[in-house]
């Protein structure tokens, strides 16, 4: 009968040490995490055109017309989220209802 008390023992602090090295990488990697100089979220092409509902050869489109701003690194195209977001407030347009 002990020995099944320790055995359950030792299952429920390996578990709880399993726990805490996972809270402690967990933290790291939040501790690690850099946020931009200007806290400025950037999205790629696959993100920005699943949140537009567009194919992504459409942003190459919007790209190419000067519709939208974008950084080119290398082979990778990156846009601010605060320049998507203008892009969408430009094309808004207010409700309005006929009078008769």
């Amino acid at each position: 009968m002990n020995d099944l008390i320790l055995a359950d023992r030792e299952l429920e602090v390996g578990f709880i040490g399993k726990l805490d090295a996972l809270f402690e990488g967990i933290e790291r990697m939040d501790a690690s995490h850099k946020a931009s100089p200007s806290n400025e979220q950037f999205l790629t092409d696959k993100e920005v055109s699943a949140w537009l509902k567009v194919s992504r050869r459409t942003l190459q489109d919007y790209r190419n017309n000067g519709m939208i701003a974008y950084y080119q690194l290398g082979g990778k195209i990156l846009y601010k989220e605060s320049d998507i977001e203008n892009l969408l407030m430009s094309g808004y347009r207010n409700a309005y209802r006929m009078e008769t």
